[in-house]
Formats: C-alpha cells, sequence, structure tokens
C-alpha cells in the first residue's frame, strides 16, 4: 500500500508541472478559442560563445554561428514591414519620372530641319585665254545654314554644280566644312571655278566687249550640304540663278538671284 502511495504522490507531481507548463497558454486563450497578443509572452534567450545576433529581432535574439544562410525568420503578417505605407508613391514617382525622362530625350533628341539659304554671289574673279577665246570666272558664294535641333551638327561636305545655257561650266567640293552649335546659324563662303569655252566661246566677244560696262550672264548654281548628326546623314539642296558679271572682278554681294522656276527674264 505504502507504494501504491508513493506511486500516486509522484503522478500528482508531473500532472502539477504540465499543468503549471499549459496554465499559461490557457490563460492567453479567449472565449472563443483564439489565441492572445504573443506580447503578453516574455522573451527567454540563452547565448553562449558559439551564437551570433539574430538580424530579425532587432539584436534581443541569438542563433547558432554558421547558420545564417540556413535559417528562415518568421514574422506575423500583421507586421509593418510587409505593407510599406509608400509602395505606391514610389511607383507613381518612378513612373512619372521615366515618363518625364523619356519626354525630355524626344524632345532635344528629335530630329529637325536644317535650314539653308542663299545670300548671293560674294565675289567674281575673271580672266581669259587670249588664244582660245576662253573665260575663265571664280564664282564665291554665301550660304546661311541654321541649325534647328538642340546638339550640334556637323556639315561634312558642301558640292556645288554651275550651268550656263544648260552646259555645266564648273564643279566644286568641299570636305570638313565646320560644325554648327544647338540653335544656330553659320555663313559659309564657297568657291567653283568655272570655264566658258569650246562650244560657248562665242560668250568671250560679249564679255571682253569694251561698249558695254556691265557685262552680266545668268548662271544655275546647283549646291548641295551634306550634315551628320548621331551617325545619320542628311542632304540639304537648293538651286538658284544667279547674275554673274563676266567682264571684270567683282567683290559686292549681289543679291539678284531667282528661285528655280522663275528665271530671269
Amino acid at each position: 500500500m505504502g507504494i501504491s502511495v508513493s506511486c500516486t504522490s509522484k503522478e500528482t507531481t508531473l500532472i502539477d508541472k504540465e499543468d503549471s507548463l499549459v496554465s499559461p497558454v490557457e490563460d492567453g486563450m479567449t472565449e472563443n478559442g483564439s489565441v492572445a497578443d504573443v506580447s503578453q509572452f516574455p522573451y527567454v534567450e540563452f547565448t553562449g560563445r558559439d551564437s551570433v545576433t539574430c538580424p530579425t529581432c532587432q539584436g534581443t535574439g541569438r542563433i547558432p554561428r554558421g547558420q545564417e544562410n540556413q535559417l528562415v525568420a518568421l514574422i506575423p503578417y500583421s507586421d509593418q514591414r510587409l505593407r510599406p505605407r509608400r509602395t505606391k508613391l514610389y511607383v507613381s514617382a518612378s513612373v512619372v519620372l521615366c515618363l518625364l525622362l523619356s519626354s525630355l530625350a524626344v524632345f532635344f533628341l528629335f530630329p529637325r530641319s536644317i535650314d539653308v539659304s542663299n545670300v548671293g554671289v560674294k565675289s567674281v574673279y575673271v580672266s581669259y585665254d587670249l588664244d582660245q577665246h576662253i573665260v575663265y570666272l571664280n564664282i564665291t558664294n554665301t550660304l546661311n545654314i541654321t541649325n534647328n535641333n538642340y546638339y550640334s551638327v556637323e556639315v561634312a561636305n558642301i558640292t556645288a554644280q554651275v550651268q550656263f545655257a544648260r552646259t555645266v561650266i564648273g564643279n566644286s567640293r568641299i570636305s570638313n566644312v565646320i560644325t554648327i552649335n544647338p540653335l544656330n546659324m553659320k555663313q559659309i563662303d564657297y568657291m567653283v571655278p568655272t570655264v566658258i569655252g569650246d562650244e560657248l566661246n562665242y560668250m568671250y566677244e560679249y564679255c571682253t566687249l569694251e561698249t558695254i560696262k556691265v557685262h552680266n550672264i545668268v548662271v544655275m548654281t546647283h549646291v548641295t550640304i551634306t550634315a551628320t548628326y548621331f551617325g545619320h546623314s542628311e542632304q540639304i539642296s537648293e538651286e538658284m540663278y544667279q547674275y554673274v558679271d563676266c567682264g571684270g572682278n567683282t567683290t559686292a554681294i549681289r543679291g539678284n538671284t531667282r528661285p528655280i522656276g522663275n528665271p530671269a527674264e
């Protein structure tokens, strides 16, 4: 009988210990069976030399050293770190910023026109071949080239052709001309050496006729400008009729130019 009483007392002691372990959880249960707030329970940690600070509990816990890449931290669903308050704001701001930068890039990098206008004949140098009745004209023209872009444009070359009476009397080509800054205009001079001879040698008599003070002839000038930017080439052409005095050297700019299709009367 004494043995049975002793066993009963041990079982009673174990039951009391189990009740003491279970009682905090049971006390945390509500009438509806839901678990109370976890913050009611105190945090207990066991630290030692073979442990490091837990990165998910702000230095209040420890995990075994060497298992930092093996363990997974669990946080409550209601944790504010899972619900950043400004996520939508950051995303919206990023989208607006990207659209703004894209619009600015398109606005500034969109190719615009390069305008070319003829100022006129700047100078004419005249010489003659008395034996073969040939007239040599070195005609210098002036162009205004306007860059309407927001980036620099390089004028790679200028080619010009001069015709008289539907006959080509001169050609010229100039390379590596100039670089035009954004929204700027440059004035460029180019010279075309021309020869009036062969079937046109009758013009020698007209150009050397002393009874006439001004020996104007009408020549048609076709000029092509090649501009490059961002590895892209663009050609702009201009044609005009011009008065040239073949009877002597001139240096004044002549503004008497007519567009193609309206020849001089």
